[in-house]
């Protein structure tokens, strides 16, 4: 099993920066790749970020690409989610996900076999 913990979640302005982490733990050995999705009230999940962990090879969403940045640490089991220039609209919860399967689609809710509890993101006006 693969454990995850979230940190860096916040508060910030429009226009700022946060940097979100995601340890994994447990038998990481079999981790292909890891992503981030986020949930906002009343909507549903959504497809962030995600890096195959071997290659480091990274995959965005449209809504984010040219302004977060994932990135991993194999030593560490961490992977990392650099979020520049927000907006009010990236506010939501945003859960961190480890896939033990290779060869699935990086943006399917259904490629990931672990979640993390999620951290709360705030985008002020």
């Amino acid at each position: 099993q693969v454990q995850l913990v979230e940190f860096g979640g916040g508060l910030v302005q429009a226009g700022g920066s946060l940097r979100l982490s995601c340890r994994a733990s447990g038998r990481t050995s079999s981790t292909y790749g890891m992503g981030w999705f986020r949930q906002a009230p009343a909507k549903e999940r959504e497809f962030v970020a995600a890096i195959n962990w071997s290659g480091g090879n990274p995959y965005y969403a449209d809504s984010v690409k040219g302004r977060f940045t994932i990135s991993r640490n194999i030593l560490t089991n961490t992977v990392y989610l650099q979020m520049n220039g927000l907006k009010p609209e990236d506010t939501a919860v945003y859960f961190c996900a480890a896939s033990t399967r290779p060869g699935l689609l990086p943006a399917g809710t259904g490629t990931y076999d672990y979640w993390g509890q999620g951290t709360q993101v705030t985008v002020s006006s």
